[in-house]
């Protein structure tokens, strides 16, 4: 299985730290956030990554390298000097991805959740795991039903980790899916993954898992100070 770790966000909210460090980038626990999960992935057996890049492109290569010192190989998707959000950015990346099953992960996060966990398959077009709601996000995302299947909709929300498997068919008639959004008709396209998540989930087509270990976002320079300060 192949995997893309979002990394081209601006870090708005990290800042000053990101003025001149993509947040991916930053450290924590002695290693930036991306070796954590490169790591992880490449012990499951993942061995190809993508990195999707943008604000501060320029660092990532000469930090990571080929992936050799994993045993694993990365590719760099650059979107260009905007980021294209996590729709745009995951469907450039299956350029290089391809038609196969694939896990994703956003770069700016820290967990315990164990990868090889993972299911090989999915029946549906995706798989979330899902964490409980942190104070920044106490009304949650999704609500998981009892049957495995994530709903937009239902009491009891649990809050996206930012952690996925993904079907490539996810993106099947996209355009028609996102409607009227600004981006969406720029080369190459720009749009949020949320919508088509919420239209496959109408569908039945989204499973999930709650995962009830650590996770933490990694939002703000408060949330960084606080989590290095578990190591």
């Amino acid at each position: 299985m192949k995997a893309l770790i979002f990394a081209a966000g601006k870090g708005e909210r990290m800042r000053p730290l990101t003025n001149h460090t993509p947040k991916p980038l930053l450290t924590v626990g002695g290693k930036t956030l991306i070796e954590w999960h490169i790591e992880k992935l490449a012990a499951c057996g993942v061995r190809d990554i993508v990195i999707n890049t943008s604000w501060l492109a320029e660092f990532f290569e000469p930090a990571l390298g080929d992936g050799s010192r994993w045993n694993a190989s990365l590719h760099y998707s650059y979107e260009g000097p905007e980021p294209l959000e996590t729709g745009g950015g995951m469907l450039q990346a299956l350029k290089i991805i391809g038609d196969e099953t694939f896990i994703a992960v956003n770069g700016d996060i820290w967990s315990d959740v164990d990868y090889s966990t993972l299911p090989k398959a999915i029946s549906g077009l995706a798989h979330l795991v899902l964490v409980d709601n942190p104070i920044h996000n106490a009304k949650g995302d999704f609500f998981l039903a009892d049957d495995g299947q994530v709903k937009s909709d239902g009491h009891g929300k649990l809050t996206f980790s930012g952690i996925g498997i993904y079907q490539p068919a996810l993106f099947v008639n996209w355009r028609e899916i996102i409607g009227d959004v600004k981006g969406a008709d720029e080369r190459p396209p720009r749009f949020k993954l949320a919508p088509l998540l919420r239209h496959a989930m109408h569908q039945n087509k989204v499973s999930g898992k709650h995962h009830t270990g650590r996770w933490t976002d990694v939002g703000t320079p408060e949330r960084l100070a606080q989590l290095n300060q578990l190591f």
